[in-house]
């Protein structure tokens, strides 16, 4: 493999493999909240909040974590305002004492907040304006969670990043991820170069889908397929991915390891491959391999795709999963393309309509997807192109799905946050 794109898929798994706690969006509104707090330096009297759709979306129905069971946009700015960390980014709030909290409801009450819904060219578009006794700040986040593009104090411009072109434009560049390349990084990595990142996703996320499991969250997805279908491989695999989103979506308050900016897609590629090492007994060293399959290959879906649309951001994260299951098997590049088209062919129908609870259900469907299009790999059975959006080629098929979910469901994304917010 060229140094260049070797080096380019280390540095992709270091970008996007990181800590978060919560549910990104409402936590990229407290990041945003905190870092506008801070350029204030003075009393708040009141604040405007502008978001765009998949912001309202995607915070709606989510409980904030460390806030008592606060939920929804003002809730999301107030942490950050009363009890963030700025320096601590996507972790803004996770250390938040009981006073704290008693704060975040007094501010509520007292702090008149405004949200006004705006039409972006991004998806995700953030800005907080703090108006004090004495000065006003503004803060504007775009294209992904923690990209900062504006901020203002007193009508003063303190910083300015200029247009952004594309959400990705402050990252490494992921046009150079196919699936060929992929598999051959997989193979030939260096473990010390990624070994840290994926260790620690292990750890985040299997930890909070023991949490979903054990106790009550949400609507307990992972228990109900445990209790009904019992404890074979493939259902503990969904089992395990979904009991962790239940968890985040209803405020739990452990990190997780998140890729493409979402804990549930973090989530739903790694626990399924964790649980199928688990069960199967393979070595770390073939973990951690299947783990860069699954997650180069949700990165790679999701890069035509955008950090938010109408397309449920699970089905890729599944798939990635099922790519990984197949690497840990022992299966190639061949088997992983084919286990790629043939669980995009059944699932790619899935819509996003916000995070909340339902999204654990959507988790196991996409893992069971995954899994399925191995099994049919295996079976020697496929979806050939021309079957519906699944065309000749594992790439094409990927673009295929990054121009629906980009382009034609775009309007799909206005009726459902419609729907929503009526």
């Amino acid at each position: 493999m060229e140094k260049y794109i070797y080096d380019t898929y280390v540095q992709i798994l270091k970008e996007e493999l990181v800590p978060a706690m919560g549910c990104t969006e409402p936590i990229a509104l407290a990041y945003c909240a905190s870092r506008c707090r801070d350029l204030l330096e003075d009393k708040i009297l009141s604040i405007d909040i502008y978001v765009s759709g998949n912001i309202v979306k995607n915070v709606k129905s989510v409980i904030v974590p460390n806030t008592d069971g606060l939920k929804g946009i003002e809730a999301s700015v107030c942490a950050g305002v009363v009890a963030g960390v700025s320096e601590n980014i996507l972790e803004v709030i996770s250390k938040v004492n009981t006073k704290q909290k008693e704060d975040m409801r007094k501010f509520l009450n007292d702090i008149p907040m405004k949200v006004h819904s705006i039409e972006s060219e991004y998806a995700l578009d953030i800005c907080v304006e703090l108006h004090g006794e004495y000065h006003n700040a503004k803060v504007r986040i775009a294209g992904y969670h923690t990209n900062i593009i504006y901020m203002e104090k007193d009508e003063r411009v303190m910083f300015q990043s200029g247009v952004v072109t594309s959400q990705e434009a402050s990252l490494t560049d992921r046009s150079l991820l196919n699936v060929q390349d992929i598999y051959e990084f997989a193979q030939t990595v260096h473990m010390e170069d990624v070994k840290d990142v994926l260790q620690r996703q292990i750890d985040y996320n299997l930890a909070i889908a023991n949490e979903g499991l054990k106790n009550n969250w949400g609507v307990n997805i992972g228990s109900i397929l445990l209790e009904t279908y019992g404890d074979d491989l493939k259902i503990k695999a969904k089992a395990y991915a979904a009991a962790g989103s239940d968890a985040r979506m209803s405020g739990c308050e452990m990190p997780v390891i998140i890729n493409s900016g979402s804990g549930n897609q973090g989530m739903t590629a790694s626990l399924p491959v964790i649980i199928y090492a688990q069960e199967k007994g393979v070595s770390q060293d073939v973990l951690y391999r299947s783990l860069i399959v699954s997650n180069l290959c949700t990165i790679h879906q999701k890069t035509g795709i955008g950090r938010l649309s109408a397309y449920c951001g699970a089905v890729s994260a599944g798939v990635g999963a099922g790519c990984g299951i197949a690497y840990l098997e022992g299966g190639d590049y061949q088997a992983i393309a084919h286990t790629l088209v043939n669980a995009l062919a059944i699932v790619s129908g899935i819509v996003c309509d916000g995070a909340k609870p339902s999204c654990a259900a959507k988790i196991a469907a996409s893992v069971d997807a995954g899994i399925l299009g191995y099994s049919m790999y295996q079976k020697g059975c496929e979806f050939k192109g021309g079957d519906g959006l699944v065309s000749k080629g594992v790439e094409n098929t990927i673009r295929n799905i990054g121009r629906l979910s980009r382009d034609g469901m775009k309007e799909t994304d206005k009726e459902i946050i419609k729907i929503m917010c009526d």
